[in-house]
């Protein structure tokens, strides 16, 4: 069965945006500091960037992510989630009602409208799918934002966590954990960069 992973870059305060984000300042401002590792030329940020989009079989987001990463400043060639890597995963967003159109629509995109734990269950049956039809075995990545990833984890359906912890103190913005269920984690795997270190948990 596909592992469910959140991976997300977070501030050494707690934080996965600066404060104000929205459609036109996704990350918020000042935020920006949080993924410089992924335009890093650091060798091992970008292998760890490789192998993270190598094994998506499936995206999961929330609704007001989608609303930032397919807005007009949003994703392009050059920046969307595998940006030169070989070939895009499906996408699977939680959303109370579907977008009326898609700007990126080359991309495969599901809108689950009947809860979280249906959006995982979805984007795992098309993680599966994935991994029978290349022979590999792919997961499900979590990409945010903070609040869906913390709701997964409090919902019990997170089976690894991957924090990029950034070099960089926001002081506000959006909290990664604040009000989250008390949860155990087990460290995996620790990787510093240049830019960045790079944490990976088990969740019990």
């Amino acid at each position: 069965m596909s592992r469910i992973i959140a991976d997300i870059s977070v501030s050494l305060d707690g934080f996965v945006t600066g404060p104000d984000p929205g459609p036109d300042n996704g990350l918020g401002t000042g935020g920006e500091a949080l993924h410089t590792w992924a335009f890093s030329e650091d060798p091992d940020d970008r292998q760890f960037l490789r192998e993270g989009t190598a094994r998506s079989g499936a995206v999961l987001l929330g609704r007001r992510l989608f609303d930032v990463v397919d807005g007009p400043n949003g994703w392009d060639d050059k920046t969307g989630y595998g940006a030169g890597e070989v070939g895009k995963p499906a996408f699977v967003v939680v959303t109370s009602s579907p977008p009326e159109s898609v700007r990126l629509s080359a991309l495969d995109w599901t809108f689950v409208t009947t809860g979280l734990p249906d959006a995982v269950a979805a984007a795992r049956e098309r993680a599966e799918a994935a991994s029978t039809s290349s022979g590999k075995d792919l997961d499900v990545v979590l990409m945010g934002g903070g609040a869906l990833i913390r709701s997964a984890l409090d919902a019990g359906l997170v089976d690894t966590l991957t924090l990029h912890l950034a070099p960089v103190v926001l002081g506000t913005g959006t909290p990664l954990f604040t009000g989250a269920v008390p949860r155990t984690l087990v460290q995996r795997s620790v990787t510093s960069t240049s830019t960045v270190t790079h944490v990976t948990y088990d969740v019990l």
